[in-house]
């Protein structure tokens, strides 16, 4: 069989970045590898986000883009995938007549046919069909290759779609209505990636806390305990947690499950109770301040990130202010603010008192700027402690020049369990012979400290720390409260 190369370009969440590798997974029986060069690919597949205006554009912006080198090569295949793709069907192929093929998020399963069909017949596809239920949650089974094992973490998704219809959000149009994988398959999934060296999964889903609801089976920190006796899986994270599902049986899971990371992502949105209310949230800046006060008796040194809309449709400076006040409150780990951009079927769309996009802008700045003081202050009292680090690979300024440094000066790079990015040397006590590897836990002294990450260097004599899989007080049979 000839080798074909394909080239993804993957836009937004991380749950685009688990469908991608199940697109190239999906691919290779048919001959194609994994390429970074644009140039030189016979398939180029990009897999879209439509939850942010500015995605989108980015989306349509590449896309356009490719139209040059579609001339140049006219044998190549191009195709979209995501939300864009559920999103506008057809008009995009009316819009970019270049392109080959639109498949939506329910098609994943499905590409591997679409794209022997391009191939057999040269014309044009168009695959949105949202029927496929939860066939097209299942991974695409295939014999693993030097591809899948390129990096000691891996995300897992373990539910798809949303109920929750939150007035600004597109989810519920393009990824459908909430449906929970049978957690049997997700087991047997996680213990082959483990298998194939993975040492940290991060479970996906658009509200791991309602996973297993609608399906009548077993809970999310049930879930999570199963997870946590998968033998050589050394770390668990998840994301996303709706404040509003947020269990006290998930909340002790970060005292009782010791390969669970001591950090939650948990959308706030807003701090003002009226536009928690018209995002249709169903939560209070109240009820979220006493999770997190929860969380943080349960689990002192938890780290919380959220994500908060600036400028949402009727949004005024009482409503901004209360949203700084609760930021100073909380004083996050990480936060990631973004303005609010009207987005197709999303109800608030149509809803008056639209905020300008000066102030838009001049209110995003703001809570950037107080994120990052949080963020530093957080990363310096870190300063002089000795942390686990997941070694995930050389660091990015490393990795651009390998060749030629000193083994003690090479700069490595993982993460803490509050994940925070770390970047260490092996310091002074450590000699050639001393192996440091991809999905390692060492112990790491923490030197420096910037608002994006941390710098030291591994503890003299540092070796392989092994985690237990011993629960603490956890009960095995869970109810959700």
């Amino acid at each position: 069989m000839d080798t074909k190369l394909l080239y993804i370009d993957t836009i937004g969440c991380q749950m685009n970045v688990y469908d991608s590798e199940q697109f190239a997974k999906g691919l290779r029986p048919m001959g194609y590898t994994l390429t970074s060069s644009l140039d030189t690919a016979n398939l180029v597949i990009v897999n879209t986000c439509s939850i942010r205006e500015k995605a989108q554009q980015k989306a349509f912006s590449f896309l356009g883009r490719l139209a040059t080198l579609k001339r140049k090569k006219p044998d190549l295949i191009i195709g979209v995938g995501g939300c864009v793709a559920q999103q506008e069907g057809s008009r995009i192929l009316e819009r970019m007549p270049h392109l080959d093929f639109v498949f939506g998020t329910y098609a994943v399963g499905r590409l591997p046919k679409i794209v022997k069909e391009i191939e057999l017949k040269r014309r044009s596809f168009v695959d949105i069909d949202n029927s496929g239920g939860i066939d097209g949650l299942e991974p695409i089974a295939v014999v693993p290759s030097a591809e899948d094992n390129q990096s000691p973490t891996r995300f897992v998704t373990i539910m798809r779609g949303c109920d929750n219809h939150c007035t600004y959000c597109v989810v519920p149009h393009v990824r459908g209505r909430e449906v929970s994988r049978n957690p049997a398959n997700i087991l047997r999934e996680i213990r082959n990636l483990v298998k194939s060296g993975v040492r940290e999964i991060t479970l996906l889903g658009q509200n791991v806390n309602s996973f297993g609801k609608k399906e009548g089976s077993c809970s999310f920190p049930e879930l999570l305990f199963q997870i946590h006796d998968i033998e050589d899986l050394l770390r668990i994270r998840f994301t996303t947690s709706h404040p509003k599902d947020l269990s006290r049986n998930l909340i002790d899971a970060f005292s009782g499950l010791n390969k669970l990371c001591k950090h939650i992502h948990l959308p706030v949105q807003s701090g003002s109770n009226l536009i928690l209310r018209r995002m249709n949230r169903k939560y209070t800046r109240e009820e979220y301040l006493e999770k997190v006060d929860r969380l943080h008796s349960i689990c002192p040194d938890i780290a919380i990130s959220t994500d908060i809309i600036l400028g949402f449709p009727g949004e005024t400076s009482e409503d901004f202010d209360k949203t700084l006040d609760l930021i100073n409150k909380v004083e996050y780990d990480n936060l990631f603010a973004f303005k609010y951009s009207d987005r197709p079927y999303a109800l608030a769309t149509g809803y008056p008192g639209k905020v300008s996009e000066l102030v838009k802008k001049e209110r995003l700045e703001a809570v950037l700027d107080l994120g990052k003081e949080y963020a530093a202050k957080k990363n310096r009292s870190l300063v002089g402690s000795t942390e686990l680090i997941l070694v995930e690979g050389f660091s990015k300024k490393q990795r651009k020049s390998v060749s030629g440094r000193k083994i003690n000066d090479r700069q490595w790079s993982g993460r803490t369990s509050t994940n925070k990015i770390v970047n260490f040397t092996k310091g002074r006590g450590f000699y050639s012979n001393d192996v440091i590897s991809k999905g390692q836990m060492i112990r790491v002294q923490i030197d420096k400290a910037s608002v994006h990450s941390l710098s030291g260097t591994v503890v003299e004599g540092g070796e392989k720390v092994s985690v237990s899989t011993k629960q603490r007080v956890f009960p095995p049979e869970l109810v959700e409260a």
